[in-house]
């Protein structure tokens, strides 16, 4: 599927797409160069599911936590930008996250590709020419 993001503007009509195409996956992939836009359309669809919170770019954390008023549901945010050797992602109890069921948003995924489970949902985001964005999964 490819969602098109022409501007900020039209960000939540592309995440409310998103959440309709999610069906019962729960982890998704996200790919793209820095300044693509992962964590900025990652916030949107979070909004579309419900989340109140405030809703950061984890890359210092290395997760987030947020909670679904819709569905009273768990969704996870990592960024593993930072990480430095799967040691640390071993040590963080990945599997607890991306097994339990509740949805996980995961941006570099490319730094942990081995330890994602075989049924995660890559999403690609590019930037085009024009300065929108392409989301295909």
């Amino acid at each position: 599927m490819e969602i098109k993001i022409q501007s900020l503007e039209t960000i939540h009509e592309a995440a409310k797409q998103f959440v309709q195409a999610m069906g019962d996956n729960t982890v998704f992939a996200f790919y793209g160069k820095m300044g693509a836009g992962k964590t900025t359309f990652i916030k949107a669809v979070c909004e579309e599911l419900g989340v109140k919170d405030v809703i950061t770019s984890p890359t210092f954390a290395i997760i987030n936590e947020y909670r679904s008023d819709i569905a009273d549901e768990l969704i996870y945010h990592f960024d593993f930008y930072r990480i430095k050797k799967l040691s640390e992602v071993y040590d963080m109890g990945y599997e607890d996250y991306f097994f339990s069921g509740a949805v996980c948003f995961i941006e570099w995924p490319e730094l942990i590709e081995e330890l994602l489970p075989g049924d995660a949902v890559k999403v690609n985001i590019e930037e085009e020419a024009d300065g929108s964005r392409k989301v295909s999964f």
